[in-house]
């Protein structure tokens, strides 16, 4: 009883109201004590494997098949329990079934002649996989983990051991009798997924699932019902919760992003939003216009329109622009404080000379000049029919149900930063000085900084979209949400503009550049990455920070490790718009038990061909940190949490023998 020395009936005394409360869990000391010594053997089980992705844009397929196959996790165990004894392709079609059952079984039955036969071989592979998986965790969270239908059956199998004397017809009879109740596609489905569950036990998504690519609803419909998962928002996020909070630049922004890439399906078939009206409207105003600087984005192979609809997104493209650089230079009128009156460039133009004179002193020639929705006398003035459009996409926008279902998911496993297990992950920036300092930046008149900075900001995108309209806070709230996506002091973009005016209409290629904030080449230091990690309380012996947000140049030899291992950037190229740029298709970060992995992709073929012919994401992986001794749960941010409740509960104990609470009858 020596762990019980140290609480005191003062101690008690202290904690007595939340001790009473407890009690009601735990009402006898044979229940706490079973708690306790629960809890000290999950302390003592290795830590969870975690898994960090960044910057997914879209990418659905890419996505869910890094998901599917753990990063190439699941094939490296298939590798380890079956070595020499299963030959490549059958390792190979056996991983293609884990990660797509439902189709790979259709296929299998297609060619397989003696199909009960294969059926037992690949149950009993199957079994073998699961059992490894599921080894580092509790049976009680792997229970909680398995289809109501097949529970009691999977437990049996995971648990009994076919070496055994009398357990080997034990198995055979269960297998074989599922095989003969034609339960064996639904029981190998079952399998399946409970080996790609346990595999992952923790996603960050180091933020951006919008923009750029087909389907981020469909992404989010993955997240929405994944088992444990977090969000750490990046400025395309914010941009979409801009987009369901309200603010109509957001929603042009979004909609121009549609249009660049050509990813018309998301907003349409995704989320519901009528384009009809601005394509009625894009058609007739640039009904001559040939739109050639605004033509979409999309790659030969990839490209599904013909051309008389690429043409209609070129107008509707460049519609969607004109309007945003009005309803933009509103909000920069509006709110002075946010010092963007550099990005009010409709002004400046020359349509005589079809020249624009920039905030620089310099003139420029406009490679396009046709504007005819701009009045020179009022070139911010939206028209009249520029104003109905605006008001049919907003109603559009915010009636969007499912579009609110996800976005109230990024909030409620999303944040502008979090600290997990001694790694601060957050997207893009914390804005520096040239010294590197922590950055004041200027909110409503208020300054904030580092940690504090962060926490205002998360607080003004749950206000834009959560307030009352008539909240005195609100409107402010949903402006700042556009600046978050584009404004120079954001700790989601920290560039010093966005140059899509100068991107589109001039060719001078220096006028495009946005030069980043000093965050991004001080992050390469260690004393400033320290710096960080004690402003937000991060502690530990090895401590991280994991950012995505800036594709790393790999192709031309950039590491995506920095600052001695202190720094980790992941945005690797999900989005295929990325992949000439980084010359590879993503990074996943793996930490397991063991320490530290980064997996570089190749980029993902197709769905069906990784069904058909097997063909996985080719990934090759870089140990990063690796650690002499296994971390343990206890080890871990959830393992304190443990020890707590273990104290608890001790106390508990105490109380319950000294007869300051009574033990309650059963």
């Amino acid at each position: 009883m020596n762990a019980y020395n140290s609480i005191t009936p003062e101690t008690i005394q202290k904690d007595m109201r939340y001790l009473q409360l407890l009690s009601h869990s735990f009402p006898t000391i044979a229940d706490a004590s079973t708690e306790i010594i629960n809890l000290e053997a999950i302390l003592n089980l290795p830590k969870g494997t975690e898994h960090f992705l960044a910057d997914l844009h879209g990418e659905y397929e890419a996505f869910q098949h890094v998901l599917r196959n753990a990063s190439g996790a699941i094939k490296r165990k298939v590798n380890e329990i079956f070595g020499n004894t299963l030959r490549e392709n059958e390792k190979k079609e056996l991983c293609t079934l884990i990660y797509y059952p439902e189709q790979k079984l259709d296929l299998v039955k297609a060619v397989e002649t003696d199909l009960d036969d294969w059926y037992v071989i690949t149950l009993n592979q199957l079994v073998r996989v699961c059992q490894n998986v599921s080894s580092k965790y509790t049976r009680s969270k792997v229970r909680k983990s398995l289809p109501k239908e097949f529970s009691y059956i999977i437990q049996e199998l995971l648990h009994e051991n076919s070496m055994v004397p009398n357990k080997q017809a034990y198995i055979n009879v269960i297998i074989s009798t599922i095989i003969s109740t034609r339960r064996a596609d639904d029981f190998i489905i079952a399998l399946c997924n409970l080996i790609q569950r346990l595999t992952i036990d923790t996603l960050h998504v180091l933020g951006d699932i919008f923009d750029r690519g087909p389907a981020p609803h469909r992404i989010m419909d993955i997240l929405c019902d994944y088992h444990n998962f977090d969000v750490q928002w990046g400025n395309h996020d914010i941009l979409w919760m801009g987009a369901a909070a309200g603010n109509d630049c957001c929603m042009a922004n979004v909609l121009r992003l549609a249009m660049r890439y050509g990813n018309l399906a998301a907003l349409e078939d995704g989320y519901g939003i009528n384009l009809l009206p601005l394509a009625t409207f894009a058609m007739e105003t640039y009904a001559d216009d040939p739109c050639t600087l605004f033509g979409p984005k999309v790659e030969k192979e990839d490209c599904t329109y013909n051309a008389k609809t690429l043409r209609m997104i070129g107008q509707m493209h460049k519609a969607i622009s004109v309007i945003q650089f009005k309803l933009e230079a509103e909000i920069i009128r509006r709110r002075p404080d946010f010092e963007m009156d550099d990005r009010m460039l409709l002004h400046r133009i020359d349509f005589e000379h079809k020249t624009i004179t920039m905030p620089n002193g310099k003139e420029y020639e406009l490679k396009d000049s046709f504007l005819p929705t701009v009045n020179p006398a009022d070139p911010y003035k939206l028209t009249d029919e520029e104003r109905e459009i605006m008001n049919k996409l907003h109603r559009s926008f915010v009636s969007s149900e499912k579009l609110k279902k996800h976005i109230r998911c990024l909030f409620r496993y999303g944040c502008m930063y979090t600290v997990s297990n001694s790694n601060l992950l957050f997207h893009a920036s914390i804005p520096l000085n040239a010294d590197g300092t922590l950055k004041d930046v200027s909110i409503a008149g208020k300054m904030y900084k580092g940690k504090a900075l962060l926490e205002k900001v998360g607080h003004l995108i749950r206000t834009a979209f959560f307030a009352e309209e008539d909240n005195e806070d609100r409107p402010f709230a949903v402006d700042y949400v556009w600046y978050l996506w584009c404004g120079k002091d954001s700790p989601a973009f920290d560039k010093d503009k966005m140059a899509t005016f100068e991107r589109y209409f001039l060719k001078e290629k220096e006028l495009h550049k946005e030069v980043k904030g000093h965050y991004y080449s001080l992050r390469n230091e260690e004393k400033v990455c320290d710096m960080l990690l004690d402003e937000f309380g991060v502690i530990g012996t090895h401590r991280h920070i994991i950012n995505g947000h800036v594709p790393v140049k790999t192709i031309q030899g950039e590491n995506p490790i920095k600052a001695n291992g202190k720094m980790m950037v992941i945005d690797g190229g999900f989005s295929k718009a990325y992949h000439s740029e980084t010359g590879i298709a993503g990074y996943t970060l793996v930490y397991h038990s063991r320490g530290f992995q980064l997996v570089q992709h190749e980029p993902f073929t197709s769905m069906q061909k990784a069904i058909e012919e097997g063909q996985d994401i080719k990934s090759s992986t870089q140990i990063v940190e690796m650690s002499t001794q296994r971390m343990m749960v206890k080890d871990t941010d959830k393992g304190r949490e443990l020890v707590t409740q273990i104290n608890d509960l001790k106390k508990l104990l105490v109380a319950y023998r000294t007869g300051l609470i009574k033990e309650k009858s059963i």
